[in-house]
C-alpha cells in the first residue's frame, strides 16, 4: 500500500517538476527567451487549445454556411421548402376535403338521393327519450335552412323583410301553371312548370355553371351554382345555350324549354333548388303564375 502512495506521489511529482526551456541565437548561442514549464502544464494548455479549437469549428458548422458542404446536413434553402411544402400539402388536404363534400352535394342532387335525418338532432331526442323511435319522425331541415339562408340576406339590410329581400335577389327562371309540385314522400324534389317549346330558361340567380350534359332519363340538364351554399337544377330542356364552367348573371337566358329524355312527358321545366345539399321547396322563394 504504502509503494502504491509513492508511485503515485511520484507520478504526480514528474507532472510537476519544472523544465527550463531555453531559446537561443543558433549563430551567438545568445539566450533570447527561457521560461519555465512543466509537463502538466504542456497538458492544460493542450487541452485549453484543444477546446478553443474544438468550439470554434463546431460553432463555424452550426451557424455559418459551411455545413452546408458537410455531408448529412440540409441546407437552409432545403428546410424552408420542405416547411413550405408541409404548409401547401395541409391546404391540398383541407381543399381535397372540402372539394369531396362538395362533389357528394353535386352528386346527391343529380342523383336525387337525400337522406333528411339529422344525426345530432336525433341524439338529443334520443337522450331526452330513449323509448323514442327515431326513424318515425325524419326531421326535414328546409325551415332552418330557409330561415338561414334568409336570415344571410337579411343581416346586409335589416329594415327589410326575408321575402322582399328574396324577391329581389332571385328570379324566376319562367312562368307558367305547376303540372307537378314540390313532394318529399313522392321524392319529386322539383316543381314542373308547363312551358311552350323553346320557352327562354333563365338564371335565377349570379352563378356558375357546374354542370351542362345530355342524360338519358333527364335530357339537356344545366346546373348552376350560386352563393351561400345555393344550387339551381333546370332539366328537360330543348337545348342548352351556356357551358361548364362558364359564368352566368341573374336572368341570363340559359336553356330553352323542351321534352327530352325518358322521363319527360311533355313540354315544360322540371326545376330544383337546393341549399347546402338539401332539396327546397321552390313555392317557398317564388312564383310561378304569370
Amino acid at each position: 500500500m504504502d509503494e502504491q502512495v509513492k508511485k503515485e506521489r511520484s507520478i504526480f511529482k514528474k507532472l510537476r517538476d519544472p523544465y527550463r526551456m531555453v531559446i537561443i541565437n543558433e549563430e551567438t548561442f545568445e539566450e533570447q527567451i527561457h521560461f519555465r514549464v512543466s509537463r502538466l502544464r504542456v497538458i492544460l494548455l493542450f487541452i485549453i487549445v484543444f477546446t478553443f479549437f474544438g468550439t470554434g469549428v463546431l460553432m463555424s458548422i452550426a451557424y455559418t454556411p459551411l455545413k452546408e458542404y458537410i455531408p448529412g446536413y440540409d441546407s437552409s434553402e432545403l428546410r424552408q421548402k420542405a416547411i413550405q411544402n408541409l404548409f401547401k400539402t395541409d391546404s391540398l388536404i383541407e381543399k381535397y376535403n372540402q372539394n369531396i363534400q362538395y362533389l357528394n352535394a353535386v352528386r346527391a342532387v343529380l342523383s336525387e338521393e337525400v337522406t333528411f335525418q339529422d344525426p345530432e338532432l336525433s341524439e338529443k331526442a334520443l337522450e331526452n327519450d330513449p323509448n323514442q323511435n327515431i326513424n318515425e319522425t325524419p326531421v326535414v331541415p328546409e325551415d332552418s335552412l330557409l330561415r338561414a339562408f334568409v336570415t344571410q340576406q337579411d343581416k346586409y339590410n335589416p329594415n327589410e323583410s326575408g321575402k322582399t329581400k328574396l324577391n329581389a335577389l332571385l328570379l324566376a327562371p319562367a312562368q307558367g301553371p305547376i303540372s307537378q309540385d314540390f313532394s318529399i314522400e313522392e321524392k319529386h324534389y322539383a316543381v314542373d312548370i308547363v312551358l311552350k317549346e323553346n320557352t327562354p330558361i333563365k338564371a335565377i340567380a349570379d352563378g356558375t355553371v357546374i354542370f351542362a350534359e345530355w342524360t338519358a332519363q333527364t335530357g339537356h340538364v344545366i346546373l348552376l351554382e350560386h352563393s351561400f351554399g345555393l344550387l339551381s337544377v333546370y332539366k328537360h330542356n330543348a337545348a342548352l345555350s351556356k357551358n361548364q364552367g362558364e359564368s352566368v348573371l341573374a336572368g341570363e337566358v340559359i336553356a330553352a324549354a323542351g321534352n327530352t329524355g325518358e322521363f319527360s312527358t311533355g313540354f315544360h321545366l322540371h326545376f330544383e333548388l337546393w341549399i347546402d345539399g338539401y332539396p327546397m321547396n321552390p313555392n317557398n322563394f317564388f312564383n310561378f303564375s304569370n
